[in-house]
């Protein structure tokens, strides 16, 4: 299995849900890996695991907001999304000849 040292703002979507999912009450002392890199610097991370790596996410305090705030980033991408869905519909609406073509027809005789 690979290991690999990734900064919390270099995951993918796919990585950062996983460590949402794995974390989802944020981390405590028991889950934080501390080790010397290369350049004789303790880093502190926490672990998470895709079928074929290990990722040792850094810690930082902007880790810890990352964490308690990713729902509310995820539901406003998700709002602002949706806004632009529907801004686009709007703006495709059918024009006043096409809606022409679908009024209903005035009472009068039938032939």
């Amino acid at each position: 299995m690979i290991r690999r040292l990734v900064d919390y703002k270099k995951l993918d979507h796919r990585l950062a849900a996983l460590l949402i999912d794995t974390y989802p009450d944020g981390y405590g002392d028991d889950d934080i890996i501390v080790f010397k890199n290369a350049s004789g610097e303790f880093v502190e991370a926490v672990e998470i695991k895709t079928e074929d790596s290990i990722y040792l996410v850094k810690i930082s305090k902007s880790l810890s907001n990352f964490i308690a705030n990713f729902e509310d980033t995820i539901e406003r991408e998700l709002d602002n999304k949706q806004e632009a869905v529907l801004e686009e519909v709007d703006s495709n609406d059918l024009d006043s000849d096409a809606r022409s073509e679908f009024e209903p027809e005035e009472e009068g005789d039938f032939d």
